[in-house]
C-alpha cells in the first residue's frame, strides 16, 4: 500500500481518537459541575428546613409571651369582678373575661400547632442532615472518580497529540493541508474504507468497478467522487 496512504489512515485513526478524548475532556468538568450543583441544591434545601424550624421556634416564643400577657389580663379582669358596683359593670366585666378566654384559647391552639410543627420539623431536619451527609460523602467519591478519569484523559490527550504531530510531519505540506481541510469539512472523517460492498465508507455512494481495481492496487491516492474523502481498500475479514 502507498506509504502516504498508510500515513493518512494512521493519521485519521489518531484524529478520531483525539476527537473522542477532547469530547471526554470537555464533558468530565461539566460532570463535576453537575455534582457540585446537585450537592449545593441539597444543602440549600437543608438550610431552608433549618431556617423554617428556627422561625417556628421564634414564633412559638412570641406566642407563649402573648399568652402570658393574655393570662395576666384575665387575672386582672377576674379581680375586677369584686370591685364592680352594679349589674351593668358586672356584665361588662364578664363579657371582657369571655373575650379574653376566647383569645387565650385561640393562642393555646396556635401554640400547640407550632409545637407539633416544631417536632415534625426536628425529625425532618434530622433525616435531611443524615441524607446530606450521605450525599456529601457520595459526591466526594464521585468527584474523585471523575477527576481521576479526567487526569487520565488529559494524559492520553497529550500523548496522542504528540504522536499525531509526529505522524503528520511525514506528509508533504500540501497533502497534509488537503487532508485537514477535508477533515474539517467532513465532520472529522477524511479517510474511509471501501470493502466488498463497494461503497464509500463515508457517504455510502457506490464506487465504480474501475476505481475498485485501482483501490485494490493501492498504487496512488484516490478521492471519493461524491464526498471527496480519501479512500482505501479494506479486505474482508
Amino acid at each position: 500500500m502507498d506509504s502516504q496512504l498508510l500515513t493518512l489512515i494512521d493519521l485519521q485513526a489518531r484524529d478520531t481518537r483525539l476527537a473522542a478524548l477532547e469530547a471526554e475532556a470537555a464533558r468530565l468538568p461539566k460532570q463535576i459541575e453537575a455534582i457540585h450543583t446537585t450537592l449545593a441544591e441539597a444543602k440549600k434545601a437543608l438550610d431552608a428546613l433549618k431556617t423554617k424550624i428556627d422561625t417556628t421556634k421564634k414564633d412559638l416564643r412570641t406566642k407563649e409571651k402573648d399568652l402570658e400577657v393574655v393570662t395576666a389580663k384575665r387575672q386582672k379582669s377576674e379581680a375586677r369582678l369584686w370591685e364592680v358596683k352594679n349589674n351593668t359593670e358586672y356584665s361588662a366585666v364578664l363579657a371582657e373575661i369571655e373575650a379574653i378566654k376566647q383569645e387565650k384559647g385561640k393562642g393555646e391552639e396556635e401554640i400547640l400547632a407550632l409545637m407539633e410543627l416544631q417536632e415534625k420539623l426536628a425529625v425532618d431536619v434530622h433525616e435531611a442532615e443524615a441524607q446530606w451527609n450521605r450525599r456529601e460523602t457520595q459526591a466526594q467519591q464521585d468527584e474523585t472518580v471523575v477527576r481521576r478519569k479526567l487526569a487520565q484523559v488529559e494524559q492520553e490527550l497529550a500523548i496522542v497529540r504528540t504522536e499525531r504531530e509526529s505522524r503528520a510531519r511525514e506528509l508533504p505540506r500540501p497533502l497534509l493541508a488537503d487532508y485537514e481541510k477535508i477533515l474539517k469539512a467532513r465532520a472529522g472523517v477524511a479517510v474511509v474504507a471501501v470493502n466488498s460492498a463497494a461503497v464509500c465508507g463515508g457517504c455510502r455512494v457506490a464506487i465504480r468497478p474501475q476505481a475498485i481495481q485501482e483501490l485494490k492496487a493501492a498504487s496512488n491516492l484516490m478521492l471519493c467522487e461524491s464526498c471527496g474523502r480519501y479512500l482505501y481498500w479494506q479486505e474482508p475479514a
